[in-house]
């Protein structure tokens, strides 16, 4: 039996491998037996994710009805169907139905992460059992195992390595690292990191260049993936900005309804009414107040955001984070591939005692050699020699080709070399041109232990035989006697100026390497190591990094200036990381950089501090990265996580909002996303923002013009029922109000275009209502004048004994409708007027209200709306009188926007400061 299992012992990557063999008990000349297998697998179970039970198709469509706005119009529902009025009681559920289907459409690609994870460890899996060497479904794999690794293959589970050559690993899936990690058997310390622990290979993580073989420690749900898993599992889907505000204004909402309806109720009592009666009265009263077009006004502002975000190529899976993005604070973004190009890319050659600085980005061998500011124009042949030796040694002592695939160039093999490939391309020389006047003899292949790769040419012009060598700077120096000067003469080699200039170019976050030769005999037709462990020439310094992209700095700079702070998170050296923080320019000041080991220690109330003043968290695991959210979390902001790995599922799936990147991002980071972008640009990031704050714009005026429609008629059947009066409206009448007016002219708000100013306001307040405290004034403002006006114009009509009582009801109807149609133009901006956004900027407007006013005349004139409505025709002098107060209502609302924000403010008002104070 084992003495450990993997899940109750992860310290592989501490102990020598003698103890690891005796601990899970396999000679790894012979692996396991068949036998031992089957026991293994008996006891561990199969090498695959445990599936996490979901709820039913059903349950998630019934979840959809689970919130309070939905709850009262499923009341009004019954109320309308008990009223007799079967026609506007399908209509409201009808609403209520839609509103669920879409939701659950929506939401219908829910959690699939785990099973994402779980197809990308199946592979074929290359074993030793009973000494003999075999294939087998990964999935059968158990501790013990002894796997076989190279060039190509994925990890299967979780190795312990022992017996490495050259094996690099593409880890970035699960760490964030930009570039392979070269592998090696020994030791490593127990607080070693997950990114540092070169010892061990990974499940689902890449072998790209060399072999190996390993033990398997941990299957399943006991390897790093399946702790991610775990993660994944753990986190909390979030309710959004939105979701949690219209539930407390649903909620709201509910309790002034009821309570409205229960003092109308209470009065009529009081008043000695008939029960019937009362009872109709404080129906009509609830009826009026509840807001039935608010659900699809949601719905339909969500989905037309989906639709423009989807243009500017972003693909939103919940409708709910299209306004999320809107009320952002705070931007994590992962650096490799979503900042970054995720291409290495040759920034300076150190050589001859001079730098030379290379522009362009990536692959792409466009761009120009520099020395001191000023192009070098000089043909491939007439380059400075030291600068075109160090070139050439960087072309010739590589493996790797670049290739051009799909309309662009692209890498085939090791990112660090085909940099220097690149590189070459830039000063004119090529990798083919160059290895036919210096053909390959023989090579020593990049090993970890001698941290070096060197080949051995025929300089067919001389006639003789050179060996040029890259590697560390300091295992290069150490072997150099000798370097090339500007002149590319052999002078006494400065080591302390070449060390100074590397820790100038690892400073910027550069990754540096070395590069020398030798001449030897021309007899020579082989090296080995003795050959290149001394007597060097060196050539010069090449540092590399994988560049920021052009857009996203912009996209940053634009984020930062409509206030929201973006925070790189990333698996990549702290060094490295800040240097492209400094360039994407994340803070105006030093950039402040901690590591995932300056996290450990932390308790939740420093990491939220240093969640606050960092910029860069470097070296970082899927668990760190996780805690780093929900502490931004737990300081009230609204967190939008970016990244493209495995690693980053966990944190995607907790943050509000999470962005993966369509083209380089696994399936599991995807699946754990609210939101992908197409095109893996985080510029797209700064598109999807501005949409995000058009929508939620787009809602607050819909809001802010539908509330005081339904205060404002349950205050004028309040106030009748106060007075002993007739019901200045009947029930079918408010619905046919309610329903018409939302869908006519509310829903025009949602088209109308982002306000110019839109990305220079600081983000909502995550904690204020929807309605701040001036909204709410405006509310009670037109609230008065419909409860005025209306009512006042129902008294009016009321003395005339000629008038009956259904043409006075139809009088309130239209003066409500009127007010609403005048209103409706104040709503266009919250601050501005109508002539600062644009008179007919949004012709939607106009065609909502030609229809409104095409039925009110049906309303008001049709004989068989008439019967349906109980309404009557009017004469054109009340027409008038209801026109009136719709204008009142416009100049009422206009003064006060004058007042509020001074003469000629309207123009220079911070809205986002007005909106939150």
């Amino acid at each position: 039996m084992l003495m450990l299992t993997p899940p109750s012992y992860n310290n592989w990557h501490g102990i020598e491998t003698t103890e690891v063999f005796r601990l899970l008990e396999v000679d790894p000349r012979t692996g396991l037996s068949e036998e031992e297998v089957k026991r293994r697998r008996e006891k561990f179970g199969l090498n695959q994710l445990t599936p996490r039970r979901r709820r039913s198709e059903l349950v998630k469509f019934l979840l959809q009805f689970h919130a309070p706005l939905l709850y009262i119009l499923l009341a009004a529902t019954v109320v309308t169907a008990l009223l007799g009025e079967w026609v506007d009681a399908s209509v409201i559920f009808g609403v209520v139905l839609v509103n669920a289907i879409i939701g659950y459409l929506q939401e219908s690609k829910a959690e699939r992460a785990i099973e994402a994870l779980a197809r990308s460890v199946v592979t074929p899996a290359t074993v030793r059992r009973d000494g003999r060497k075999t294939q087998v479904p990964s999935v059968e794999l158990v501790p013990g195992d002894i796997v076989l690794l190279q060039s190509g293959d994925k990890a299967p589970a979780d190795l312990r390595l022992f017996h490495v050559r050259d094996l690099q690993v593409d880890e970035s899936m699960l760490t964030g690292e930009s570039v392979p990690v070269q592998k090696h058997a020994n030791r490593v310390e127990l607080e070693t990191i997950l990114a540092d622990r070169k010892n061990q290979a990974f499940a689902g993580t890449l072998a790209t260049y060399g072999q190996a073989e390993g033990v398997v420690w941990g299957t399943g749900d006991a390897t790093e993936m399946g702790r991610v898993a775990t993660l994944i599992h753990e986190a909390v889907d979030l309710s959004t900005p939105l979701t949690r505000k219209i539930a407390q204004f649903s909620k709201l909402l509910m309790i002034i309804i009821l309570a409205l309806a229960a003092l109308a109720f209470g009065i009529g009592v009081w008043h000695q009414r008939p029960i019937a009666e009362v009872f109709m009265s404080a129906v009509a009263l609830a009826v009026g107040a509840i807001p039935e077009g608010l659900p699809a006004a949601v719905t339909i502002t969500l989905a037309i955001g989906v639709t423009r975000m989807a243009r500017r190529r972003a693909i939103i899976r919940k409708l709910p984070a299209v306004e999320t993005l809107g009320s952002t604070t705070v931007i994590c973004s992962d650096k490799t591939g979503t900042l970054t190009e995720n291409q290495m890319t040759v920034r300076e050659v150190y050589a001859g005692g001079e730098t030379f600085e290379f522009t362009g980005g990536g692959y792409d061998p466009a761009g120009e050699v520099r020395r001191s500011g000023a192009a070098l124009t000089a043909a491939p042949g007439e380059l400075p020699p030291a600068l075109r030796q160090c070139l050439l040694a960087g072309l010739l002592c590589n493996d790797s080709q670049l290739v051009i695939a799909e309309g662009r160039h692209q890498a085939q093999g090791d990112p660090t070399e085909v940099a220097l490939i690149v590189a070459g391309r830039k000063a004119g020389l090529t990798f083919e041109d160059v290895l036919a006047t210096l053909p390959r003899v023989d090579v020593i292949p990049f090993e970890s232990q001698h941290q070096y790769m060197a080949t051995l040419h025929h300089d067919e012009s001389r006639q003789a035989r050179i060996i040029y060598k890259k590697g560390a700077v300091e295992r290069l120096l150490e072997r150099c006697d000798t370097a090339l000067d500007a002149v590319g003469q052999e002078v006494p080699l400065d080591r302390d100026a070449v060390r100074q200039a590397a820790e100038r170019m690892a400073s910027q976050g550069l990754r540096v390497l070395a590069l020398a030769r030798r001449h030897a005999p021309l007899e020579q037709g082989r090296i080995d190591h003795e050959h290149v462990r001394g007597g060097l020439t060196f050539l010069g310094l090449q540092g590399m990094i994988d560049p920021p992209r052009a857009e996203a700095i912009t996209a940053v700079a634009h984020c930062r200036r409509a206030g929201i702070a973006v925070k790189m998170i990333t698996g990549d050296h702290v060094l490295t990381a800040s240097a492209i923080a400094e360039q994407l320019g994340l803070s105006d000041g030093p950039i402040v950089a901690v590591t995932g080991h300056d996290l450990k220690d932390c308790d939740d109330a420093k990491l939220a501090d240093l969640a606050e003043k960092a910029s860069v968290f470097a070296r970082v695991s899927p668990e760190e990265k996780l805690r780093l959210v929900r502490a931004l979390q737990s300081r009230g902001h609204v967190v939008a996580m970016t990244g493209d790995g495995v690693n980053d599922a966990p944190a995607l799936k907790q943050a509000d909002i999470g962005v993966a990147m369509g083209l380089a991002g696994t399936e599991v980071a995807k699946g754990a996303a609210d939101m992908i972008l197409t095109d893996d640009n985080f510029a797209s990031i700064e598109a999807a923002v501005e949409e995000g704050r058009g929508v939620f714009d787009n809602l607050t005026k819909f809001i802010l013009w539908t509330l005081p429609t339904n205060i404002g008629e349950g205050a004028v059947l309040l106030t009748a029922i106060l007075l002993g009066t007739a019901l200045p409206a009947q029930p079918v009448q408010l619905l046919w109000v309610n329903m018409t007016t939302a869908l006519c002219l509310g829903l025009m708000l949602v088209f109308e275009r982002n306000e110019a100013d839109l990305m220079t306001r600081l983000p909502r307040d995550p904690r204020a209502p929807i309605l701040t405290f001036p909204l709410f004034m405006r509310t009670g403002l037109v609230t008065l004048v419909i409860l005025i006006g209306a009512f006042g114009l129902f008294y009016w009509e009321q003395q005339d004994p000629l008038t009956t009582l259904k043409q006075a009801q139809t009088v309130v109807v239209n003066t409500i409708v009127m007010v609403e149609i005048f209103y409706l133009l104040n709503c266009r901006s919250l601050t501005h007027s109508m002539f600062h956004v644009g008179v007919f900027s949004n012709l939607w407007i106009w065609l909502g209200i030609a229809t409104m006013l095409a039925l009110q005349m049906l309303f008001t004139y049709a004989p068989f709306m008439n019967r349906l409505f109980h309404s009557e025709p009017l004469p054109l002098i009340t027409w008038l009188h209801i026109i009136g107060v719709g204008a009142v209502a416009y100049v009422v609302v206009g003064f006060e926007k004058w007042v509020r924000f001074g003469r000629g403010g309207l123009d220079q008002v911070d809205e986002s400061a007005v909106l939150n104070r």
